[in-house]
């Protein structure tokens, strides 16, 4: 996947689920942190698509959270972060999705869009939020 076609906002996103597993002491950037990011960032379109749409979005950062909790730490890695397997794949099937779509460019909602597609962990845990 080609960096230049995120857009800003999701570039950003990633770059803070990078920090945000590096901080909690896990050693791979799972989806869940990049959610967490998504739903985190100011100025972004996730969290209000996500409202509109009859989420609960205090009830998902919760969930996202106790996921988060989950994941298991090492310690003495030396700020050593990977991408996860998970999120890797779940990287391209949002560029498919924007290949599909022709969009020229890997929005944050395509990734949110995918995560719901794929029926991991978010569509567990938003199927939960929902206020409907």
């Amino acid at each position: 996947m080609r960096m230049d076609k995120l857009t800003s906002k999701f570039q950003a996103a990633l770059a803070d689920a990078q920090s945000l597993a590096l901080g909690k002491d896990h050693q791979f950037i799972e989806p869940v942190h990049v959610l967490v990011a998504l739903l985190e960032q100011q100025g972004g379109s996730v969290k209000p698509l996500l409202a509109k749409i009859n989420v609960n979005v205090t009830q998902l950062q919760a969930d996202l959270a106790k996921e988060l909790k989950r994941i298991a730490t090492v310690s003495g890695t030396g700020g050593d972060v990977q991408i996860s397997n998970e999120l890797t794949r779940l990287l391209n099937l949002t560029d498919k999705l924007a290949q599909k779509r022709n969009d020229k460019f890997i929005s944050s909602e395509l990734f949110v869009l995918a995560a719901i597609e794929e029926k991991g962990v978010f569509t567990r845990v938003i199927e939960k939020s929902r206020c409907d």
